[in-house]
């Protein structure tokens, strides 16, 4: 998983570079699938000693779906540099 440096925004008013904001477009999907993990192990983890099988399987396929989205992520970011 890759960090995004984003630079501080200028005194003039100035944004993102369109460079940075099409990284972070790019890096969205798993930015959502992270969200949805902490979203399912807040869910599991308030649910204590009620947490049922669902909440268990909730936070894996998050898990997964994660793991899914970062190896895709990988893939395009390998094709793009063999393509270079």
């Amino acid at each position: 998983m890759s960090i995004i440096y984003l630079s501080p925004v200028r005194s003039e008013g100035e944004g993102p570079s369109p460079a940075a904001l099409a990284a972070i477009d790019s890096e969205w999907p798993l930015i959502a699938a992270e969200l949805d993990l902490l979203d399912a192990q807040i869910a599991f983890i308030n649910a204590g000693p009620y947490a049922s099988v669902l909440d268990r399987r909730r936070v894996r396929r998050a898990e997964r779906r994660v793991l899914e989205v970062s190896r895709e992520l990988a893939d395009q970011e390998t094709a793009e540099d063999g393509a270079a």
